[in-house]
């Protein structure tokens, strides 16, 4: 492998809502092999600047695969070809020299762009705002040997809980379904005591409040599973969809 590589970008540039994009191509060159794909877009950035350019607008907060902020679809896939990581933990020695790269945004109804890579995922938040929390009277913290807790649940409540919000899920779902994220939001308090005296009422409340902000509906295809950086599975949908069953019939 030499010292440095080179790649040809397409990137996608929009520079406002309401503007039509378009790819723009831009060479990258001698990039570290130990560079991560989001400090190649810093060092390109650098070198529009300099060239009185306007440097390419993207999401980032913490690079360790944690917030889920960075979010590029690159070479037609969410995050990255590279399974079980964000835009953050991809490194360019994955990449062939010479290579030609295509980054665009996450493409949904749900998440319009707002600039080049940065599109507004805040219907993910608004969904958690109806529902994904307990409700719980202040005070002192109780006995934490007061409510049991088997190991299948709390292990599948954190496997659940590792959800970054990143919207991978439903930028690679044909229907730009958010069935994968808001599975996991309902799983893991679905799971705790704490989480079952709101439990009926939290699915109906986000379920609908999904639907509401435009995401399209779950044809079991699992492509949310296969591009999701924290591998959670599908079957966090079949125990949300059968609580909004229970839901709806308790409704009645």
């Amino acid at each position: 492998m030499s010292d440095t590589l080179n790649f040809t970008l397409r990137v996608w540039r929009q520079p406002d809502a309401s503007t039509p994009g378009k790819l723009v191509e831009y060479a990258a060159k001698n990039i570290s092999p130990d560079a991560s794909f989001l400090e190649m877009l810093d060092l390109l950035n650098d070198e529009l600047i300099r060239a009185g350019e306007a440097p390419i607008a993207f999401d980032s907060d913490c690079r360790e695969g944690i917030c889920g902020s960075c979010s590029c679809t690159i070479d037609g896939l969410p995050h990255s070809p590279e399974p079980a990581v964000a835009t953050c933990q991809v490194y360019m020695r994955n990449f062939h020299d010479g290579a030609t790269i295509t980054v665009e945004p996450w493409r949904a109804r749900a998440f319009p762009v707002i600039k080049d890579l940065v599109c507004d995922r805040s219907a993910l938040d608004r969904i958690i705002a109806v529902g994904g929390y307990v409700s719980v009277n202040t005070g002192s913290a109780p006995e934490a040997n007061e409510l049991l807790v088997s190991k299948p649940d709390a292990e599948a409540a954190m496997d659940a809980a590792a959800c970054i919000g990143c919207g991978a899920c439903v930028a690679a779902c044909k229907n730009a379904s958010a069935a994968l994220f808001l599975g996991a939001k309902l799983e893991h308090l679905a799971r705790l005591p704490q989480g079952q005296p709101e439990r009926l009422r939290r699915a109906r409340r986000m379920v609908e409040r999904m639907e509401a902000e435009g995401f399209g509906g779950c044809s079991n295809e699992a492509e949310c599973q296969a591009v999701c950086p924290k591998e959670i599975k599908t079957s966090v949908i079949q125990r949300m969809n059968a609580d909004y069953a229970r839901a709806l019939l308790k409704g009645r």
